[in-house]
């Protein structure tokens, strides 16, 4: 066989063996801006708006200028989850100083059994899932028998670090509501970018709830996963982003505010 065929075939056996993806060129991908660690260490400057992020997705997660609040993103609407757990659509020039989106498109779909609580949705799902060393955009959708969620209050410079302000979080409990969780389950490698394993916000169906996942038991949803194999990060190029101190190990700080706990 002539090496240009040689190459041609093996390019086609390697297309062959690939998984099929749902989405098309330039969607399977986590599109982030800044890093959780600057995050955490009270970089809460905002370095892009809305309408830019929304241009490299249309689901996912984040938090707004001077940390006002949690931010929800489906269906390609912007949503503010407020002190009071309310959602507010925001305006496109509304800045982000983190935020993690990608256009969803569902390779994985299941029925995981109702009742199960948060620490068994992440058993149940993450056996199902083809590796832990890939990144994966999630929704739960459906009805849910409890959700514990929290929102944050905005900060003035100087700003203090992410885990002094949710000691003043707001947390909010509602039972049997409909709705949808959307977020990424990160692989390990994750830490000091983003946040390693499971990160989801909540938006009820009627828009009139929502807030960053602390808790949750399953009634009867449907879980879609979009496997997203590139990674995107747009780094603040100004600000005090380039002068802060990232050399320190936050995990132990991230757990304490993934867990919501003062």
């Amino acid at each position: 066989m002539r090496p240009a065929r040689l190459i041609a075939a093996l390019l086609l056996s390697l297309a062959l063996a690939a998984p099929a993806l749902a989405g098309g060129p330039g969607r399977e991908t986590l599109f982030q801006v800044s890093l959780l660690d600057a995050l955490l260490a009270g970089d809460y400057y905002g370095s892009m708006n809305l309408g830019q992020l929304l241009k490299h997705g249309d689901t996912g997660l984040g938090t707004f200028q001077d940390l006002d609040g949690e931010m929800v993103v489906s269906g390609g609407v912007v949503y503010r989850i407020d002190m009071q757990g309310v959602p507010h659509v925001m305006p496109p020039k509304t800045l982000t100083p983190f935020a993690q989106v990608t256009f969803f498109d569902s390779d994985i779909i299941l029925a995981p059994p109702a009742g199960l609580d948060f620490p068994g949705l992440k058993k149940w799902l993450e056996s199902r899932l083809p590796s832990r060393n890939l990144f994966y955009a999630v929704r739960v959708k459906g009805r849910f028998a409890a959700i514990k969620a929290r929102s944050v209050p905005a900060q003035k410079p100087p700003y203090p670090p992410l885990l002094e302000v949710v000691k003043h979080q707001a947390v909010f409990d509602w039972q049997e509501v409909d709705g949808e969780l959307v977020g990424f389950i990160s692989p390990a490698y994750a830490k000091g970018t983003g946040a390693p394993g499971w990160h989801l916000h909540f938006l009820s169906a009627d828009k009139t709830k929502g807030g960053h996942l602390l808790a949750t038991t399953l009634g009867q949803v449907k879980v879609e996963v979009d496997l997203t194999p590139r990674l995107t990060i747009a780094l603040p190029i100004q600000g005090p982003f380039l002068k802060m101190d990232l050399d320190q190990d936050r995990s132990k700080s991230l757990h304490v505010v993934e867990q919501g706990k003062k």
